[in-house]
C-alpha cells in the first residue's frame, strides 16, 4: 500500500486525441481558482482516471512561476484523489480531467489544498450521477 499516493505515467493525461476530445465534447465547471474540464466516457476497458494540469501564461509570464503552480496543483491532486480513484475503480466508466489554475498570484499549498477538496467532491458527485 506504499504506492497509494503516486501519480504515475498511466494517470497523466498526455494523449493529444484525448485532450482534444475533452475540450471539444467534455463539460466544465469553475471552482475559484480552478477551471475544471471533465469527460466521462466508456472508451477504456479497465476504468481509468487521467488528469492534466495547466497554469495560464497570461497570469504567469515566467515559466518558472507556471511550473511552480502546476507542481503545487499536481501534489495536492496526488494526495487527495484516493476517493475519486476508488469510485472509478468500482465503476465501468473512465474519467478524464484537465485542471487549469486561473488565480492571479502564485498559489500557496495550504490554500490550494483546501479549495481543491471542493473540486474533487464535485467531480465525485458528477461521476456518481453519470
Amino acid at each position: 500500500m506504499a504506492r497509494q499516493f503516486t501519480l504515475g505515467k498511466t494517470e497523466r493525461l498526455k494523449s493529444r486525441k484525448k485532450i482534444e476530445a475533452l475540450f471539444s465534447s467534455g463539460q466544465r465547471f469553475t471552482s475559484v481558482p480552478f477551471l475544471v474540464y471533465y469527460r466521462i466516457h466508456n472508451d477504456a476497458e479497465p476504468a481509468a482516471l487521467q488528469a492534466g494540469f495547466s497554469a495560464s501564461k497570461k497570469n504567469f509570464k515566467r515559466a518558472v512561476d507556471r511550473n511552480r503552480a502546476k507542481r503545487i496543483i499536481r501534489e495536492v491532486y496526488r494526495l487527495q484523489n484516493t476517493s475519486l480513484k476508488n469510485q472509478i475503480k468500482d465503476g465501468m466508466r473512465s474519467l478524464d480531467i484537465f485542471i487549469i489554475y486561473t488565480g492571479k498570484e502564485l498559489p500557496v499549498y495550504t490554500e490550494v489544498s483546501e479549495k481543491f477538496g471542493q473540486v474533487l467532491q464535485k467531480l465525485t458527485e458528477l461521476y456518481g450521477k453519470a
